[in-house]
């Protein structure tokens, strides 16, 4: 473990009260020019209130600021801070100054800050450390919920006080390692917010946390993950947006996990209960009108897997009117058997293979995709959802990266930006995924940004869908065509 100004924090929070002799100022002063370029450092920005812990009313405190608060009192804006006590160690936290947002609004109110909040969680839950946040980090009308404050004993004061104003907090392990780790992710994100450049020394350390921040933002599921839960579950949706590998994955799971027995098929608007279940349809042969039972690929793929485990795919399931296409057969559709219930059975309104009934051998899978992009579609209504298992599959930066091809890397990254950084939750689905930036050098990049992103992007702009993200992606969107036009003058 390092033996620098990072550490020597650590473990001045992780001990609790009472702190160093010399108060923690001295600690928190030395991250700057340490771990951080000294130019950052205020010494407004730092507070130190151990020694309210010998007042009957105070609540000791100790920790970084916004630079543009006085340097005593009240303070408004995101802070990191640690609350020291003498039994339970210290709670490291985001908060709020009680004097409100200002001057932070912009971080506090950005969607990015929230989704890399929500993040450093799944990160330390990693670690073993308990993590709670808050859903919206300017929400200072909700206060820390109490099965939250019941994981954190010790610190009923801290909540009664700052409950409201607090945002994200776990306690510091005593553990030396874990604490350093624990104290890091805290301190460097709140870096990152507050764009201090880090020292040439811990450069890695700090990109190294940061792109864990960066996965767990857009955690992707591994095939094998996905072939679990179908084996649990039985029925499972993968969603995203166009380009993120949902039908390769499809694919690759049939392929790797099935033999390759499966069927796949389409679903589209004409797609009918006669398609997928059975229907009637002409004998061509006969000179009189006469009709035959023809079985829907529901009924192919349940006769399939009576041989062996069978993977059915549905591409694009949500394009199609599942109440209609389904009908009874929804009935179908549960995951297990519950108390050795009885397989399920439907009535069909024709025998298919001498048989009057429908149903579905514990053998067949059904893996289902779905595009969360397209508006255009009705969203899956509550009684279909239920019966399936859903998996999102987000766009996979390291998928780009590894084809070596730096512009193709550069233009992911601006775009993923401002999806990451400004649009609202109910667009981060919409960003392009890594599909769409997989070439082989740079010529097939600039038509890929040409022919499919920019006029992506440009359908998004021209039907208002990002909102308040709207004039950033301009820039970016602006900021690829220059990048064509300039490469492509020899082309």
């Amino acid at each position: 473990m390092p033996n620098d100004s990072l550490t020597d924090l650590a473990n001045a929070i992780a001990q609790g009260l009472p702190g160093p002799s010399g108060g923690l100022r001295p600690t928190i002063d030395a991250l700057f020019g340490d771990r951080y370029q000294k130019r950052y450092h205020s010494p407004s920005a730092v507070r130190d209130a151990y020694a309210l812990a010998d007042g009957d009313e105070g609540v000791p405190y100790a920790g970084i600021i916004n630079p543009d608060n006085p340097p005593s009192g009240p303070y408004g804006g995101t802070s990191v801070v640690w609350f020291p006590s003498r039994e339970s160690g210290s709670l490291i936290d985001f908060g709020i100054g009680t004097r409100g947002l200002s001057p932070d609004e912009g971080i506090l109110t950005r969607p990015g800050h929230k989704r890399r909040v929500t993040a450093l969680r799944r990160y330390l839950a990693r670690l073993g450390v308990d993590t709670w946040v808050k859903h919206d980090p300017s929400a200072l009308g909700t206060s820390v919920p109490k099965t939250a404050r019941d994981k954190y004993p010790g610190f009923e004061h801290v909540f009664k006080r700052y409950g409201a104003e607090l945002y994200a907090c776990a306690v510091v392990p005593r553990e030396a390692e874990k604490a350093r780790a624990v104290v890091q992710s805290f301190v460097d994100l709140y870096a990152f917010e507050r764009g201090w450049q880090i020292m040439k020394a811990y450069e890695a350390e700090y990109d190294a946390f940061h792109a864990k921040l960066r996965d767990d933002i857009f955690a992707a599921p591994t095939f094998e993950e996905v072939h679990q839960l179908l084996r649990s579950r039985r029925f499972v949706v993968l969603q995203g947006p166009p380009g993120t590998g949902k039908t390769r994955m499809s694919d690759e799971i049939r392929r790797q996990f099935f033999g390759g027995r499966g069927l796949t098929v389409q679903f589209h608007p004409a797609v009918t209960y006669e398609d997928f279940v059975v229907g009637l349809s002409p004998d061509a042969k006969e000179r009189t009108l006469r009709f035959d039972v023809r079985p829907g690929w529901l009924v192919e793929a349940a006769r399939a897997a009576k041989e062996a485990p069978f993977l059915f795919v549905i591409d694009e399931i949500n394009r199609a009117d599942l109440g209609r296409v389904l009908g009874e057969a929804i009935y179908l559709f549960e995951p297990a058997e519950v108390g050795g219930e009885r397989a399920r059975h439907v009535r069909l309104p024709h025998p298919v293979f001498g048989e009057s009934e429908l149903s579905l051998p514990t053998n067949l899978y059904v893996l289902a995709t779905m595009n969360t992009a397209d508006r255009s579609i009705a969203s899956m209504d509550l009684a279909v959802r239920r019966r399936f298992a859903f998996v999102t599959l987000p766009p996979d930066r390291a998928a780009v990266a590894q084809r070596d091809v730096a512009a193709a890397t550069a233009a992911f990254d601006q775009v993923a930006e401002v999806f990451v950084e400004h649009a609202p939750g109910d667009a981060l689905h919409l960003m392009p995924g890594h599909a769409y930036f997989l070439v082989k050098d740079e010529r097939e990049l600039r038509d890929r940004l040409r022919y499919e992103v920019i006029p992506l992007l440009d359908e998004y702009l021209q039907q208002g869908l990002l909102g308040p993200a709207t004039h950033e992606l301009y820039a970016v969107r602006d900021a690829l065509e220059d990048m064509v036009r300039a490469d492509g003058k020899s082309a």
